[in-house]
């Protein structure tokens, strides 16, 4: 009897595969997988593996598209030197624990297009990710002129002038016009340029990631969101030169952007919005952060034409200290700024931003200035902020500097210390904020709150805050 059931059971599944076959219906299969070594790949670090590796993908979509179903690109233990490589859609690049994809140096390995000049390059696709516990390695040190301990001289590829100076390099990973994207449990090391960037996309899901650049190294940002929606970017350890976590609108609005859970340090800024701001940005939700031994903290950056609100950092930790003033920064833990980029700009404006339990131990104060040429900073609120005042870095510039940098005026001479600049805010709200001066003096030179031209006092509701003064 059981017998009789098994074949009637084998019968109606036939039948039923039949009847799906024959209406056209794909039917769901497991996801083909294709290993980059039988596509000719050695993995000796040595040998360009670009077109070996590319081989692997474009079978390997070819195989999966025919049946309907995802692939798998599995790189096995070995160091695999290339060039530019493509992903293609339905398809996660699996690099295994041991593995490591390593960026030529050479520019002849990568598209004429210094838009396409990344290590590993998806463009125009959807469901596609990247995993395996393994590495790509960018080999930044490869593009160092000469060595620096205040900033690295790097190269530069600007050979037919269609970029600027040194920052003609090849970025690490790039996601361009796709959709449905997922990087996790990936070690990403050494960009020579940004080091994860996100183009106009939709639906990214950054996980349980490992950025490391080098620290001397300019412009390797961690993550780039440019003009990108419905992004979540959690669990992930970044320790880089510049900029650790950045959003930017050069290319499209920014929205729904959640950034939590994430240790960051860099000798720029832990998190900053812009200063590409062509679109606007909205709704930006920042928390659970620490921001360790950094040049500045929380920032925004407003210098074209888009606005940027309803955001809110909330749960941070920061440490600000001053590094070198050929970096942006002057150690400040939170910082805002509005201003035209050049002559022929009208700037946007900055509002409905609040920060929220932001503990910080800095070298510098708090920094909210906007310009004369109709720049807006209003109804910001700061709300259980707790910001301790210290120097313990050799660096001049204890008060004396105040940054504008990009454009704006610059780098700028400043006589006084304060435990917050405003200038041109309005409806700036304080609640449950204190200062804490760490002094051999004992204190009293500083100021608790200074405002610049054009900013009356009354711009300011303060609601128990206290300024104090501790002996070290």
């Amino acid at each position: 009897m059981e017998l009789y059931h098994h074949r009637i059971d084998v019968v109606v599944f036939l039948l039923f595969v039949s009847l799906i076959s024959s209406s056209g219906v794909p039917i769901p299969s497991r996801p083909v997988q294709c290993n980059v070594r039988d596509y000719g790949a050695l993995g000796n670090g040595s040998t360009l593996e670009t077109s070996s590796i590319q081989s692997a993908i474009n079978a390997c979509h070819s195989r999966s598209n025919k049946l309907g179903s995802k692939s798998v690109v599995w790189v096995p233990p070995g160091s695999y030197l290339t060039g530019t490589l493509f992903l293609r859609s339905n398809m996660t690049l699996h690099i295994d624990h041991g593995a490591k994809i390593l960026g030529s140096s050479r520019q002849m390995d990568y598209p004429p297009e210094k838009d396409r000049w990344y290590v590993i390059l998806a463009e125009g696709v959807e469901n596609v990710g990247i995993t395996g516990g393994g590495e790509v390695n960018g080999q930044s040190s490869k593009f160092v002129v000469r060595y620096d301990p205040k900033k690295n001289i790097m190269t530069s590829w600007n050979v037919t002038g269609n970029c600027l100076g040194d920052e003609c390099r090849p970025r690490l990973v790039g996601f361009l016009r796709s959709t449905k994207i997922r990087v996790w449990n990936i070690d990403l090391r050494q960009p020579a340029y940004w080091c994860l960037h996100l183009v106009n996309s939709n639906f990214i899901h950054i996980h349980d990631i490992s950025i490391l650049g080098d620290f001397d190294t300019p412009n390797n940002d961690g993550i780039d969101v440019d003009g990108s929606n419905n992004t979540v970017i959690e669990r992930c350890r970044i320790d880089t030169g510049d900029d650790a976590i950045c959003p930017k609108t050069t290319y499209g609005p920014l929205v729904n952007l959640t950034v939590r859970d994430c240790w960051v340090r860099t000798k720029s800024c832990g998190v900053k919005l812009g200063s590409a701001t062509f679109f606007d940005f909205r709704h930006l939700r920042f928390s659970n952060l620490i921001i360790v031994d950094s040049h500045r903290g929380l920032g925004i950056q407003l210098r074209d034409a888009g606005s940027v609100y309803d955001v809110i950092f909330a749960n941070i930790v920061v440490s600000t200290r001053y590094y070198d003033p050929s970096w942006w920064g002057r150690a400040e833990p939170i910082y805002v700024t509005v201003c035209p980029r050049d002559e022929f700009t009208l700037v946007g404006s900055v509002h409905s931003i609040e920060f929220r339990n932001i503990t910080a131990r800095s070298e510098n104060g708090i920094f909210l200035a906007a310009s004369e040429n109709g720049a807006v900073i209003h109804s910001v609120k700061l709300v259980d902020v707790d910001l301790k005042i210290e120097r313990w870095t050799s660096y001049s510039g204890d008060g004396g500097m105040q940054d504008f940098r990009p454009g704006c005026q610059g780098l700028i001479s400043h006589d006084k210390r304060s435990g917050m600049f405003v200038q041109r805010a309005h409806g700036l709200s304080l609640q449950n904020v204190s200062f804490t001066w760490v002094t051999s003096s004992g204190g009293g030179e500083e100021v608790p709150i200074e405002f610049g031209s054009r900013t009356p006092e009354d711009s300011i509701s303060l609601v128990n805050f206290a300024n104090d003064f501790l002996a070290s």
